[in-house]
């Protein structure tokens, strides 16, 4: 701006000298004038400061600092919020519940052979969820242990008596199953395991709703008798 204006001929520089001190005391607006004060140095002729981050990048971090950056990975926590100690104290009923969701699929996949033709895809689709089940469970087991969880694995062929009383033997088994996931996921304090164990109870029950309607149309139809 100064280059635009018109100065007299004679003229005291030093007076807008002072009015930039006063005004802006870090700049020189005019490099080749010294004025009787101390000037602080141009600033084309000071290296640029760097940023925080320019800074961080143009030298190496301290080890402290990165350990503190990898703490904070996710990942690296070592009591996580979810699935870490407050999960850990259920363990010992996450695989009951996955030897249970394998004893129900064998029970549901032999009911299916007993049953009439129109409700062995209904007792199938069942016995698949109850695989997913302890599929699921038995990742929960690893992200809380790091190992891998062997379930026991049972042999020999599930006796199905008749139809309608199995079929009422086995709802009374998918209710209280719903009613055990949605205790425990009550008696948790991990988030991400409650809420895991509250879709499993909702499935179960869901699943008893499926075989009480099995068994309505069972008692009323007259191609299957009780």
């Amino acid at each position: 701006m100064a280059e635009n204006i018109q100065c007299p001929e004679v003229y005291d520089f030093r007076k807008y000298d002072r009015v930039w001190q006063r005004v802006a005391p870090d700049l020189e607006p005019y490099p080749g004038v010294q004025t009787t004060a101390t000037v602080q140095p141009a600033a084309a002729s000071r290296p640029p400061a760097q940023s925080g981050m320019g800074a961080a990048q143009g030298r190496p971090a301290p080890a402290g600092a990165l350990a503190r950056q990898e703490s904070q990975l996710p990942g690296a926590s070592q009591n996580p919020c979810c699935m870490g100690s407050a999960a850990a104290e259920m363990l010992e009923v996450l695989t009951g519940f996955i030897e249970e969701s394998l004893s129900d699929r064998r029970s549901l996949l032999a009911l299916s052979r007993r049953a009439p033709a129109w409700a062995r895809q209904p007792l199938r689709d069942m016995a698949a969820e109850e695989e997913t089940h302890a599929r699921r469970l038995m990742a929960v087991h690893y992200l809380i242990t790091g190992q891998c969880y062997r379930p026991a694995i049972a042999g020999g062929p599930v006796s199905v008596g008749r139809w309608c009383p199995a079929l009422r033997e086995q709802y009374h088994v998918e209710a209280c199953n719903g009613f055990n996931y949605a205790r425990a996921a009550d008696g948790t304090t991990d988030p991400c395991l409650a809420k895991l164990l509250n879709e499993l109870s909702e499935d179960e029950y869901r699943h008893a709703r499926e075989l009480m309607a099995l068994l309505e149309r069972s008692i009323q139809g007259e191609r299957q008798r009780c």
